[in-house]
């Protein structure tokens, strides 16, 4: 099997999942804050790019 096909799916997923998890957890933290409310969105809208781009790089190797 093509590793493309597995990453697509494990991609799509992942970022449902990981879409989940930070709405969830943003329900404790939009109390808080403007400043945490910032600091974790910020976190929160570019933790997923380092571990896409590694997928990434991962199914186009040969």
């Amino acid at each position: 099997m093509s590793r493309i096909p597995v990453a697509v799916m494990a991609g799509v997923l992942g970022i449902l999942l990981y879409i989940g998890a930070a709405v969830a957890l943003a329900d404790f933290v939009l109390p808080r804050h403007w400043t945490l409310q910032l600091l974790y969105f910020l976190v929160a809208g570019m933790a997923w790019v380092w571990p896409i781009s590694r997928l990434m790089y991962w199914a186009a190797r040969k």
